[in-house]
């Protein structure tokens, strides 16, 4: 069985990634492809995660992909996150990751109108929003906030507070639509830091419906794309990162003739059967990750990246803060001052070269920021650690 050490891993990761400076990219649809998605849980995470991955893209020019080109699009997928995708893989993501989440939402909350006493019949009460909905949408091209959809369509304006599980109201209605491929997100109403689309019907953000993909094909390419970016990788780390089921994931595995390959641990990995040659060592680099950036959130298990560092830097549900990375591991975090320059922060001596590297790229971050700070719902230990010296 071929051997994949984990020294190799960081090779690919490096040039795969777009992070070490050779490899970088010029337009955040590279940097989109580069990573297969880029997390959009918050809206920051995807210009910062461009902005690591290229010398010289702007705001302006993320701005230009997801809300004039629309060559990049926010869909809501695996594991019931939102991420933004390349436009061509949308059709694969809508029939199976997206699929499977719009599935979930929709009997949940069937089942809690009826127990709340909403309606007798939860799908008939899901079935008349969501024609309401849809019908709004299609005299209103240029799309409707859900404050605006709250108040257009009142039978959408209500919390739901079930026996069991957690309230929700009108915006949970929009996800399961989003989720289907019905609606999407469009024009951020808000500052770029900051999430408050428009929702629109998926035909007119596109100009055409999505074109119809099964979803066993969905899932395939799916796979395809995240071994050319992560692999190799387990079957657990792609059953988590799918947020799919083992026989989903050995059936795509199969289909496009993944190779088994052996890791340093013991674990066998997987990668595409044309992908088997070594990556010439990089060389040094240092990168500055924002939260959730897909690099530190690829795998479900990142020891040959992470170290011993867990702990400070994830949250107890595994939802990464800002990283530091030296030579394809990560040895830190990164937080603002209170006059918004970014500071690095280490948890493990490096080198003095790499100390100054780390200490110019959050000068570059800083210079592209312009005074602008970055808040987040994801602060590590590590980070609040940081924010109090």
């Amino acid at each position: 069985m071929h051997h994949v050490t984990d020294v190799q891993r960081r090779a690919r990761l490096a040039v795969r990634h777009a992070l070490v400076p050779d490899a970088r990219v010029d337009s955040p649809e590279a940097a989109t492809r580069a990573m297969t998605v880029l997390h959009a849980t918050e809206p920051a995470t995807v210009y910062l995660s461009c902005w690591a991955r290229t010398e010289s893209v702007s705001i302006a020019d993320v701005d230009r992909a997801l809300y004039r080109d629309r060559s990049l699009v926010k869909q809501l997928a695996m594991r019931r996150t939102l991420f933004v995708f390349p436009r061509d893989l949308l059709p694969e993501a809508v029939s199976s990751a997206s699929a499977r989440v719009a599935s979930t939402v929709h009997v949940r909350m069937s089942k809690d109108v009826v127990a709340v006493g909403l309606a007798d019949d939860g799908c008939d009460w899901f079935d008349r929003a969501r024609a309401e909905i849809l019908a709004l949408l299609e005299g209103a091209p240029e799309g409707r906030t859900a404050l605006e959809l709250r108040q257009a369509v009142p039978m959408i304006d209500v919390k739901v507070v079930p026996p069991t599980g957690e309230a929700w109201g009108a915006p949970q209605i929009l996800v399961q639509l989003g989720a289907a491929g019905d609606i999407m997100r469009a024009e951020n109403t808000g500052h770029w830091r900051t999430s408050r689309p428009r929702w629109t019907l998926t035909r007119h953000w596109l100009g055409a419906d999505l074109p119809q993909v099964h979803a066993g094909d969905g899932y395939r390419e799916m796979v395809r794309r995240w071994l050319h970016t992560f692999g190799p990788g387990t079957e657990a780390d792609l059953v988590w990162w799918l947020g799919s089921t083992k026989s989903t994931v050995r059936k795509a595995l199969a289909e496009i003739g993944a190779v088994a390959v052996s890791l340093d641990g013991g674990s066998t990995g997987w990668l595409l059967p044309d992908d088997l040659d070594e990556i010439p060592d990089p060389g040094p680099w240092v990168a500055l990750l924002p939260v959730l950036d897909p690099t530190v959130m690829g795998w479900r298990g990142r020891d040959f990246y992470l170290g011993p560092h867990s702990e400070p830097l994830f949250d107890r549900r595994g939802n990464a803060g800002t990283t530091v990375w030296v030579d394809g591991r990560i040895v830190g975090c990164w937080v603002h001052d209170q006059d918004g320059a970014v500071r690095v922060h280490l948890l493990e001596r490096v080198s003095r070269s790499s100390r100054q590297a780390l200490d110019d790229e959050a000068e570059r971050l800083t210079g592209w920021l312009a005074g602008d700070r970055v808040a987040t719902g994801y602060m590590s230990q590590a980070m609040k650690d940081a924010t109090s010296i």
